[in-house]
């Protein structure tokens, strides 16, 4: 039986609104609708029908999946559920952008910044960021990246990996997926504020 699909119900329900796609006022209608949301199956998640199986991530895409750390005893705390923009391989897994370490109007506005170095602006299962670490570290603008900045290591992941088309990312940025081990969510969001903000005055 195919799941339905909480990505194509919320496109659907903003389309009959008349809100146009990508705008000011349907990111304020998704994170309107994300805090009616008190839960969310995040298994469930993983086989919405909006979302696509890979084996593979690859760089400028963004992905969904449970993970288990390495050494998770010594970490303050970490994301159970990560969503990820790929940045670029590394030893036995990948580096990635974990979003939830924003708040979802930073994630946003983090976002605004990386759409300017996409592939393209069709927002489809083609639309990439032209993303590495050099780049984002050698500009202030991209500054919010930095708390987000993690090496996922490939033997730790704990369920398939969903690629998330940029299509939904506006839908994916606002849903309260994230799930947080040893700190609540705006414990995390304060120390990732304070982080970036000293990162930018260490550059300076």
């Amino acid at each position: 039986m195919a799941t339905e699909s909480l990505f194509k119900n919320l496109q659907s329900e903003i389309a009959r609104k008349g809100i146009a796609a990508r705008t000011d006022e349907s990111r304020a209608w998704f994170m309107e609708k994300a805090r009616d949301l008190r839960s969310i199956n995040r298994r469930t998640l993983l086989r919405d029908s909006a979302l696509v199986e890979k084996t593979r991530p690859l760089p400028g895409r963004m992905y969904m999946y449970f993970y288990d750390p390495k050494n998770k005893e010594d970490l303050p705390y970490y994301d159970r559920f990560p969503l990820t923009l790929m940045v670029g391989p590394a030893q036995n897994g990948f580096y990635g952008l974990n979003l939830h370490y924003l708040n979802p109007m930073t994630r946003a506005a983090l976002m605004d910044k990386l759409i300017n170095v996409a592939t393209n602006r069709r927002y489809n299962e083609n639309t990439r960021l032209r993303i590495n670490y050099e780049i984002l570290s050698a500009a202030k603008q991209y500054r919010e990246f930095k708390p987000c900045f993690k090496h996922y290591l490939t033997k730790h992941l704990k369920s398939k990996i969903v690629f998330v088309p940029a299509s939904e990312w506006d839908i994916a940025l606002f849903l309260p997926t994230e799930q947080f081990k040893g700190a609540n969510k705006r414990t995390v969001w304060k120390e990732s504020k304070e982080t970036y903000r000293s990162w930018v005055l260490l550059i300076n």
